[in-house]
């Protein structure tokens, strides 16, 4: 990436009706903001994703925003990204979908960062940030969302900030557009701080962004990023967690639906030489993949597994929904890249099993409580989909729906799915993280060093 200076304010006037339409439409709405700002500094890739470069985002465009000392919102570096939308509408990045739905992606980042005494200039390290997000989204085509959550596990700035993970939001004050290829809105970055972000993870996101905005240090009314920032929401107020992050997990459960995560699961049930249908690490071999509507019926799971109002449910494992009913270029949950129906769905038999031993990685295991408390309890479900290939493992409770794991028969598969029922008196004995074997139960779970996800053959 390299900084730029865009055409200048006039010039830039005269060539609007040379801009494509869809950047000239961003350019519109940060020109509502910013009058005085025709000549932002901006970031841009030297070689464009479309031509090849390894930077999604065509520019960061960068603005100098006064705040608003009527609300208490300090001054602050405001950055507006260019890409993740259709800027073209020629199907040089994004396929040309019409007017009506989303615009490529159908949103763009934005990030406010505090302006430090004395800076002249934004820093730009928040650019190449973005472009690590916008990285993401293009390779695994999900979407991001209001709430969402990002484990980023390092300092946004690569300094020694306790900022090290990301909650997104709407951005206060730029609006949803219309462009002639879709719309377009802005979802801005908020930097918060490794507890911030598991009380997200508990509660949810909207709630620990509610109570940033009420804490000016923490970000205030339009969520501003400080990475000197040395203390929690929680350290800062410590009634927070008792009164509003606990009592909230208490009364509403998580809305985290489920998580890309590390995890594999082995049929402890069968010999170790069957290996037809069993789902441990699989070597030498091509392993079976999801269906279509395996796929799909997952992505259902953590997509509507937010609703707190409707009882949890499953769609029905022989939903005659087709695939292409969805569009297939972008992806509204966890889908696996290597989903493609290698055996026919309809040949793929749900299997009830006796005893099964879930293996996860220690950040998916520190998502185990938040699984059973946060979700189980509430009458919800939670899916682990793994990274590294097609296997998944989805919690349900006796009240969800559309399950094909029953009391009867707790642990069942379908092809690389698993699925297993806790029943609420089960839950409450589980003392998790103290113990992670029930043998009455014939239930183990391990939480396992990275490594032994990074390298299956050892």
């Amino acid at each position: 990436m390299d900084e730029v200076r865009p055409t200048s304010g006039a010039q830039a006037h005269g060539l609007v009706q040379l801009f494509p339409p869809g950047l000239q439409a961003i350019y519109g709405e940060c020109r509502r903001l910013y009058p005085e700002q025709a000549n932002p500094l901006q970031v841009t890739a030297i070689v464009k994703y479309w031509l090849g470069g390894p930077d999604p985002l065509d520019y960061i465009s960068m603005y100098r925003n006064v705040g608003c000392p009527a609300q208490d919102v300090q001054e602050h570096w405001h950055y507006v990204s260019f890409g993740l939308s259709d800027l073209y509408g020629d199907n040089r990045v994004h396929e040309f979908t019409g007017p009506d739905g989303p615009s490529g992606f159908g949103f763009e980042l934005t990030f406010r960062l505090k302006r430090e005494v004395g800076e002249t200039a934004p820093p730009t390290w928040p650019a190449e940030l973005m472009q690590g997000l916008a990285r993401y989204v293009f390779q695994s085509e999900n979407t991001f969302c209001s709430g969402d959550h990002v484990s980023w596990h390092s300092p946004l700035d690569n300094s020694e900030s306790r900022i090290q993970h990301m909650l997104l939001t709407e951005d206060p004050q730029m609006q949803p557009i219309q462009t002639p290829f879709g719309t377009v809105s802005f979802l801005q970055i908020v930097g918060v701080c490794t507890e911030e972000l598991q009380a997200a993870q508990q509660w949810n996101g909207q709630g620990i962004l509610e109570l940033m905005r009420g804490v000016r240090v923490a970000g205030g009314p339009w969520l501003i990023t400080d990475m000197r920032r040395g203390e929690t929401i929680f350290e800062i107020d410590p009634q927070l967690q008792q009164e509003r992050v606990d009592q909230g997990i208490e009364t509403e459960g998580s809305n985290l639906s489920g998580v890309s995560a590390k995890c594999v699961w082995d049929d402890l049930s069968r010999p170790p030489e069957d290996e037809e249908d069993s789902r441990s690490i699989c070597i030498g071999s091509q392993p079976r993949r999801l269906s279509d509507k395996d796929t799909e019926q997952i992505r259902e799971t953590l997509r509507k597994g937010l609703e707190f109002n409707s009882k949890a449910a499953l769609p029905p494992i022989n939903s005659q929904k087709q695939s292409h009913e969805r569009p297939q270029s972008r992806k509204d949950s966890l889908e696996s890249e290597s989903s493609a129906a290698i055996v026919p769905h309809e040949l793929v038999r749900t299997r009830q099993l006796e005893s099964v031993h879930l293996k996860f990685n220690q950040e998916s295991g520190t998502l185990l409580p938040l699984c059973l408390r946060g979700r189980l309890l509430h009458g919800r479900h939670f899916t682990y989909k793994s990274i590294n290939g097609d296997t998944a493992i989805t919690f349900v409770s006796t009240g969800v729906e559309g399950a094909f794991a029953t009391e009867e028969h707790p642990y069942a598969a379908h092809g690389p799915w698993l699925q297993i029922l806790l029943t609420e008196e089960f839950v409450e004995q589980m003392q998790l993280p103290k113990e992670y074997s029930w043998p009455e139960k014939k239930l183990k779970i391990s939480v396992l060093p990275d490594s032994v996800f990074d390298n299956p053959l050892q």
